[in-house]
Order: structure tokens, then C-alpha cells, then sequence
């Protein structure tokens, strides 16, 4: 009887992404370590499903905070994929703190 060739650790991850306000997913994946999280990305398929997220350098994070897409994963990381802005912060809280005086003016 031969040796069995050992298998290569594998890790669980999530890729999570809203690709348009109101909607969002995330999916569970099992990989060969080591892994990537553009790797993860890659193998969830959503920049596939969903091409406006590959408009240039997706902005990437582990678990809220901002990876490089080279960073490499653990088990039990959650890779997101961030939407740019269409607003400044600043301007939009400044909006609705305008909508919300008009509203109780009326």
C-alpha cells in the first residue's frame, strides 16, 4: 500500500459585497491555503456577476478594515468589497440634516 499524498490545508472564508444600495450578499467559500483576498474574490465569482464592481482597483477590506488584494487570508476572514462614494460624507450628512430641519419646519 503507497502513502496518500497529504492534502492541502483548506480555509474558510466569506466574500461580502453590496453592489448597489439596498442589496447585499455574502458568500461562504472553502479554498486551498494559502489564499489571497483577491484569490477569494476571484473564486466567488461576483466580479463576474456583478462587472461595475471591477471598474478599476476594487477597494478591498478584511472584516471593515482596508486590505492590499495580496494580503494573505486566515480561516474565518470575510473579504468586502467596497462601492466608491457617489457622495462626500460630509455633504450627504449636511443634506439630511437639511431635509430633516425642512421637515419639522413644516
Amino acid at each position: 500500500m503507497g502513502r496518500a499524498e497529504p492534502r492541502p490545508p483548506r480555509i474558510r472564508v466569506g466574500v461580502a459585497c453590496s453592489p448597489q444600495p439596498g442589496a447585499a450578499f455574502e458568500l461562504k467559500l472553502e479554498l486551498e491555503a494559502p489564499v489571497t483576498a483577491f484569490d477569494a474574490i476571484r473564486a466567488s465569482g461576483v466580479l463576474e456577476r456583478h462587472p461595475e464592481l471591477s471598474l478599476g482597483e476594487p477597494m478591498i477590506g478584511i472584516w471593515g478594515r482596508a486590505c492590499a488584494p495580496d494580503t494573505v487570508l486566515a480561516d474565518g476572514d470575510r473579504v468586502e468589497i467596497y462601492r466608491p462614494l457617489t457622495m462626500d460624507p460630509n455633504e450627504a450628512r449636511r443634506l439630511r440634516a437639511k431635509q430633516l430641519r425642512e421637515r419639522k419646519s413644516r
